[in-house]
């Protein structure tokens, strides 16, 4: 087992990894930026060091400052979190050229997954459901329209080496298509410096399913169930729940099936996420495999009763994986707590924290980093804490969240809580009816 770890991440993924790591006796390094010096993670972890000033691009995005943190501390293993680094080949493959374990999947499995094209192809190869769509990179735009009307309208183009949303269209004739192939060019050439661009089947009335997989150096795989995330804003995710209302066993059986055959196709050592769109007729397609710990991992834990963060960084230290079969008990249902004006088109809200009550209770569990008196910074994501709670069905998982979002007490900043109070007043969510576009048609400021 590792003897210390370094944790290259900031908020609560850092200060969770800490935890898990001392319960399992492993020493940490925390490392920060000038932004975060009167942070938890730094107060909490055995060491920090700090790595530069607030911009990511200078901190916690500078890979030879967090090597270099490494080795003066001397941590044999380094914990990339979700964001940041976690899904950079090059940063994985940097530790491995320093002697420094990367608690994640080597160099090679995140460039195969990583890259949306090669992904797609190693899928096909591999036999799992893909969207129709392009083979690869369009070279032109009537490269684009040509293929648009083979598979029909509506199409989506999207960045190959996006996320977030940003490099993506949605075309839905062909006199749109110029006007979204230009925007959308320029849209990820400015947010990833690559204006590549393939095409997919849009497909209507999706669901945004996605299946915890788990696997060891010794070629096992096992997954840990689904989870639905279709309740999303500009292509983020704000409330993630499992199981997934709408799944069936059988459809369950199938997508697990397929998110197993995906990681043992690159042998995939690690935790890992598959990620699927179903359509209205349970119908599932591929669509991305993120090669991290996501940000959502808490719903599968309560419902498994499995510690993903200490199995990661066991798998990591080369012990085989526990257990090969856990099916969800129960439902547990997460809200993400932003620093944002859901009143001001969910603009950005940095600033001091005044007060703070987080919720308390049987099933309910916060995720934070914040306490009264801290400063939330500008620089990065504006996630404060998450909420999740578990109960023994949908319903009272519902009924739950509503109580510990009536706890949550804060002042200072604006935060996303009046939505979620609303969300989870919502007759169709309730009823567990709702797709990926749900929120275009939430008014919810109409309910207050």
């Amino acid at each position: 087992m590792f003897k210390k770890i370094l944790i290259a991440n900031r908020g609560e993924i850092a200060l969770r990894v800490i935890r898990t790591c001392k319960e399992m006796g492993i020493q940490t390094v925390a490392v920060y930026s000038t932004a975060d010096k009167e942070s938890l993670h730094v107060r909490f972890a055995d060491e920090a060091v700090c790595i530069g000033p607030p911009a990511s691009r200078d901190s916690y995005l500078k890979i030879p400052n967090i090597i270099a943190a490494a080795e003066i501390t001397n941590a044999d293993a380094i914990h990339p979190g979700y964001g940041f680094l976690s899904e950079n080949a090059d940063f994985a493959e940097t530790c491995a050229d320093h002697d420094i374990k990367f608690i994640g999947p080597t160099a090679e499995m995140i460039r195969k997954m990583g890259d949306k094209i090669t992904a797609k192809k190693t899928m096909i190869e591999a036999g799992v459901p893909v969207i129709p769509g392009s083979e690869g990179l369009l070279e032109s735009v009537e490269q684009g329209k040509e293929l648009a009307k083979e598979i029909g309208y509506p199409v989506i183009i999207k960045a190959t080496a996006g996320g977030g949303g940003k490099g993506m269209r949605i075309i839905w004739s062909e006199r749109d298509f110029q006007e979204h192939w230009d925007s959308a060019r320029q849209e990820a050439k400015a947010s990833f410096a690559n204006d590549g661009l393939y095409m997919e089947k849009f497909i209507e009335e999706p669901r945004h399913i996605e299946v915890q997989i788990v696997g060891d150096q010794y070629g096992q795989v096992t997954h840990m169930s689904e989870r639905d995330c279709s309740i999303q804003r500009r292509h983020q995710k704000l409330v993630e729940e499992a199981p997934s209302p709408f799944i069936d066993e059988k459809v369950r059986k199938k997508l697990g099936d397929a998110a197993i055959k995906a990681a043992k196709s690159i042998n995939y050592e690690g935790l890992g996420t598959v990620e699927f769109l179903v359509d209205k007729y349970k119908q599932f397609y591929f669509m991305e495999m993120n090669t991290r710990i996501q940000v959502e991992h808490p719903v599968t834990e309560e419902v498994t009763n499995f510690d993903l963060l200490k199995e990661q960084i066991k798998i990591a230290a080369a012990v085989p994986i526990t257990g090969k079969k856990h099916l969800p008990v129960g439902h547990a249902i997460e809200c993400r707590i932003n620093a944002e004006d859901p009143y001001n088109d969910f603009r950005p809200s940095p600033g001091k924290i005044l007060e703070l009550h987080t919720s308390k209770g049987y099933g309910v569990r916060v995720d934070t980093h914040i306490f009264a008196g801290y400063t939330v910074p500008p620089y990065y994501d504006s996630m404060l804490a998450k909420i999740i709670v578990k109960a023994p069905t949908r319903d009272e998982a519902i009924a739950k969240m509503q109580r510990a979002l009536d706890e949550f007490i804060i002042s200072g900043v604006k935060t996303t809580i009046p939505f979620h109070k609303k969300l989870m007043q919502d007759e169709d969510f309730r009823a567990g009816n709702f797709t990926t576009g749900f929120l275009e048609d939430f008014d919810w400021k109409e309910m207050t």
